[in-house]
């Protein structure tokens, strides 16, 4: 019985967690993680937690204690970073991140001798690299994903024709931040008690806004001015990093400098590239074909393998080698073009802009409707018999095949579904 009954209560948050628009599918891995993260009570209190930010007395409610209880038991949960808190007009309020981004790598941002962090790391392993549902889930479902790939500054031109946008530059996140933190990389801590990490640097995990006033104030991060970043972004260019961020316009919450083989985000767009798991900047690199002599420099320096050497087909130099760009799958990071030291690439504007969500309400949106989770954002709180009535009803409903939706929309007689199928086009 106790066994049901411990199982139940991380079932029931995994599925609160499995809500999000990226998802996180349940597995036995994925209950381990929980259980090393998260005690029983605190699991079944956690799982009737609503997606959007929400204050003490929000969370009393659905958890029937006193509003001072709920209020003990959110800071509790704030300080180990499983939840996130900051101060609106002198209230607290409180979001439940996702796994990813989120508090599987707030977990593993600075060394905590009450987790077993090795045991942890070798579980968020083999559940993102071996039994990939989750990576799957998190990288490539939907068209909207939730990172993207910042352009390195010094690699772009100074071709005045050149449009770039203010989003598109990680020295702009960093530059209008509210406040800036910085950790420990998630995944080259992760890859360390593997005995699989590479010698970049460990911290340098930037989280910015929201996200950085909370991670600071509980020391899962370090306050650190925009100086400061600036010089840490500069050591990620010259180290041949990439920037992986939000993908929002506005608001940024993180920029990870991410290498090739310890960071998830990379090697999933290696594996899964055709599903493009990984927003890409509006810049492509376009090689210089009488400057290029063939090095390799570049292919060494690409961590998704996206430039390989060819034969330059040069009659008078049979064995001339040029550098060639998999369009299909480059990030346009623009990391090769300042490893080639002949000016052999130079980067170029993508012949379409790139879409990026405004916000990362604008995003989750996006994401929810691709994914079919739209009613989860809708009816978000289930802890009301109610919403999770009419979130199940949305959710067939919106499933259905066109015409069906229509007769549906009529049969429910629901004003306000019928204005958010229209509203959405469906």
């Amino acid at each position: 019985m106790a066994h049901r009954t411990l199982r139940s209560s991380y079932a029931r948050l995994a599925e609160r967690l499995n809500r999000f628009p990226q998802g996180a599918p349940p597995s036995d891995l994925l209950f381990a993680i929980l259980k090393m993260l998260f005690s029983e009570r605190e699991a079944g209190l956690v799982s009737l937690l609503p997606i959007k930010p929400f204050d003490a007395e929000t969370a009393a409610r659905a958890w029937k204690v006193p509003p001072a209880e709920a209020r003990r038991l959110l800071e509790e949960l704030a300080s180990r970073a499983i939840l996130l808190d900051v101060e609106r007009e002198g209230r607290s309020i409180y979001s439940l991140p996702p796994p990813m981004a989120g508090f599987f790598e707030f977990s593993m941002m600075r060394i905590r001798p009450e987790l077993d962090q090795k045991a942890l790391a070798e579980l968020f392993y083999r559940y993102l690299n071996v039994e990939e549902d989750f990576i799957k889930a998190l990288f490539t479902e939907g068209r909207t994903q939730l990172g993207r790939a910042f352009v390195q500054e010094p690699a772009l031109p100074s071709d005045e024709a050149l449009l770039v946008l203010d989003y598109e530059r990680a020295s702009e996140v960093v530059a209008t931040a509210t406040c800036i933190g910085v950790g420990m990389c998630y995944c080259r801590h992760k890859m360390l008690h593997l005995g699989r990490a590479c010698d970049a640097p460990m911290e340098i995990c930037m989280t910015f806004n929201a996200s950085a006033e909370s991670l600071t104030k509980h020391g899962h991060a370090r306050a650190i001015g925009a100086a400061e970043c600036m010089a840490l972004l500069d050591l990620a260019y010259e180290r041949g990093l990439v920037q992986f961020g939000e993908n929002v316009q506005r608001g940024v919450n993180f920029i990870c400098n991410c290498c090739g083989c310890c960071c998830e985000a990379l090697i999933a767009q290696r594996r899964f590239a055709s599903l493009h798991p990984i927003h890409t900047t509006n810049f492509m690199p376009r090689v210089e074909e009488a400057a290029c002599s063939g090095c390799g420099a570049c292919v060494s320096a690409c961590p998704i393998e996206a430039m390989s050497l060819v034969s330059a087909n040069d009659p008078h130099a049979p064995l001339r080698r040029r550098a060639k760009v998999d369009e299909s799958i480059c990030l346009g990071c623009g990391v090769c073009v300042r490893a080639c030291r002949r000016g052999g690439l130079s980067l170029r504007p993508r012949p379409a802009r790139v879409v990026t969500p405004v916000s990362s309400a604008h995003r989750a949106v996006l994401m929810a409707i691709e994914r079919g989770k739209l009613q989860d954002l809708v009816f978000d709180n289930r802890a009301l018999a109610s919403h999770r009535a009419m979130a199940a009803i949305l959710g067939v409903v919106l499933r259905l095949p066109p015409a069906q939706r229509l007769l549906a929309s009529e049969q429910l007689r629901s004003r306000y579904l019928v204005a958010l199928l229209s509203r959405l086009g469906l």
